[in-house]
């Protein structure tokens, strides 16, 4: 009974969403300190983005559990399913995980580290279902992780994570968008017209492709204006390659399947992989 409940209630904590957004973090953070930051400046700051993540996406699915239980794919979930009664115990655990994320943030971080994850938090918190765009809340959500892991490090702005920044915001709308599809029927059903499921298929993936192109230029464009070797070029220019590809077959095929495929492609594969590259290569050089 103690595991069922610990495990729902770490489940409506996103762990998958919650890791990829720590491990983003965490290689932004080595980018930073050119592969050699101080060991224990880098457990603080991924210990930081990992609370405040969780708690971010504890807030979501608590704001969102009306719309998910609409939804055939969401209604199982652990607050639309009523496995934790009332739902504001959860609200209370995720609440509780954003504030001392914040305030770690105060304490052990640069102010403007503090800034990027309040920003952050109240983005993601903005960005539910119910939102029309993954413009700007999204993309603001999604880069805080990468802003502070960068900034506890070296508390300036360059282009350097300017486009890492851009490779996030170009790489959500393929990633959200692309399951979006895949359950198109499913959103309409449940009331949610905005796009991409307010276009017809046909028309959405070309701008999926778009996407994809855009995503491959600015991967490809951080070789030049970052200190890396060709390990991470070769790496950048493979996933540009396959994620295009993917794209170019869901634009051809229209299928659902193919959607799904680009979905999953998006995440780990492309995103960890190429984050996993660039920390690498600075460690090596």
């Amino acid at each position: 009974m103690v595991f069922r409940t610990s495990k729902n209630y770490l489940e409506v904590l996103k762990p998958a969403a919650t890791i990829l957004l720590t491990f983003i973090g965490f290689c932004a953070a080595v980018v930073a300190g050119d592969g050699h930051p101080a060991p224990d400046s880098l457990l603080v700051v991924s210990g930081i983005i990992l609370v405040g993540s969780a708690g971010a996406n504890g807030l979501t699915n608590y704001l969102d559990r009306d719309v998910d239980a609409r939804m055939q794919r969401t209604r199982c979930r652990v607050l639309p399913s009523k496995q934790i009664v009332p739902p504001q115990k959860a609200l209370f655990l995720a609440a509780s995980l954003v504030i001392i994320g914040l305030a770690l943030s105060v304490w052990l971080l640069p102010l403007v580290c503090f800034v990027a994850a309040l920003i952050g938090t109240i983005a993601a918190v903005v960005w539910r279902k119910r939102a029309t765009c993954v413009f700007p809340q999204g993309v603001l959500a999604s880069c805080a992780p990468v802003l502070i892991g960068w900034l506890a490090i070296d508390p300036a702005f360059s282009w350097e994570v300017v486009l890492l920044c851009l490779i996030i915001a170009i790489w959500l709308p393929l990633h959200v968008w692309s399951v979006m599809i895949v359950h198109r029927d499913d959103y309409i059903s449940a009331g949610l017209t905005f796009f991409p499921v307010s276009w017809e298929v046909k028309n959405s993936v070309k701008v999926l492709l778009g996407f994809s192109l855009m995503l491959g230029a600015a991967s490809v464009s951080l070789y030049f204006v970052g200190d890396f070797s060709r390990l991470y070029l070769a790496v950048a220019i493979i996933l540009s390659v396959i994620m295009i590809c993917a794209t170019v077959r869901l634009a051809a095929s229209h299928a659902s399947r193919d959607a799904w495929r680009l979905y999953k492609l998006s995440s780990f594969p492309y995103l960890g992989v190429i984050f996993l590259v660039m920390s690498l290569d600075v460690w090596l050089l």
